[in-house]
């Protein structure tokens, strides 16, 4: 491994530095990039011939110059370490409430809770997935977000033929309290989650975009289930339930898409 840093006299804010992320994230022999911003200096772990990626900066026309080159043992980066850390947060928090809302969702006869409990178990899935493109190539980490994206369809079809089957048959009436309250609960951990991806120095990276895609998403459908936990109550009716139902997974599919297109 060898440690190379640029001098990068115009490199000013963030936008230099995703200019710079999206120039190299093809370079298979990089290994990991360390910004200093306020120095206007860009730390290079590479392996193998320096050439490529020296070319790659200049063409960029910010001024860059090499200023050192050496050899490092360093093999771990804190930048691939918090990620990973992120990534099983709220992969944790997902899981953990895709049992609440199943569990939940079956004993109060919601329709709603279950859909969002499913949405809960993908992005679970999908939070692990990502966990396996961290730290490596634009490549690779196009093929997780396109793999997300099938599995996002795949779900929305199996919830749009459970939705319709509810409505062909005769189901009881939810209990909407527990609808209300459990959404709530999901709504505030999944704001949680939102807030800690955008955070996130690589949230312009295809893997965690998806990350960030999903999660918008089931902000969304939470406050929907809410509100047809309130209109349940008001109309006496299982509809509201059923309807948010085919929303979620209306939203599931407009999310797949838009990964699908990540991965392009």
């Amino acid at each position: 491994m060898e440690k190379t840093t640029f001098r990068i006299p115009k490199m000013d804010c963030p936008s230099e530095e995703n200019l710079i992320r999206m120039k190299l994230d093809g370079t298979a022999s990089i290994k990991n990039l360390d910004f200093d911003i306020p120095n206007r200096e860009l730390t290079v772990f590479h392996e193998g011939s320096l050439a490529q990626i020296e070319k790659s900066i200049g063409e960029l026309n910010l001024g860059s110059q090499m200023i050192s080159t050496e050899f490092t043992e360093q093999t771990l980066f804190e930048e691939n370490s918090n990620q990973k850390k992120l990534l099983w947060t709220v992969l944790a928090i997902n899981f953990a409430f895709f049992g609440i809302e199943m569990t939940t969702g079956l004993v109060s006869r919601s329709m709603g809770l279950v859909a969002d409990s499913l949405d809960m178990l993908a992005d679970a899935f999908v939070y692990g997935i990502s966990l396996f493109a961290v730290g490596g190539t634009l490549i690779r980490k196009k093929r997780i977000a396109k793999l997300a994206g099938v599995f996002q369809l795949v779900l929305a079809m199996l919830g749009f033929v459970e939705v319709l089957r509810r409505f062909l048959g005769k189901e009881a009436m939810p209990n909407f309290e527990t609808m209300i309250v459990v959404s709530v609960l999901a709504l505030i951990a999944n704001g949680i989650c939102l807030y800690l991806l955008q955070k996130s120095k690589s949230k312009e990276e295809a893997h965690m975009k998806a990350s960030m895609i999903f999660t918008s998403n089931d902000v969304i459908i939470n406050i929907g289930v809410i509100c047809a936990g309130v209109l349940v109550n008001w109309l006496q009716s299982n509809k509201p339930d059923l309807i948010i139902g085919s929303i979620v997974f209306v939203l599931v599919v407009q999310g797949a898409i838009r990964i699908l297109r990540l991965g392009k």
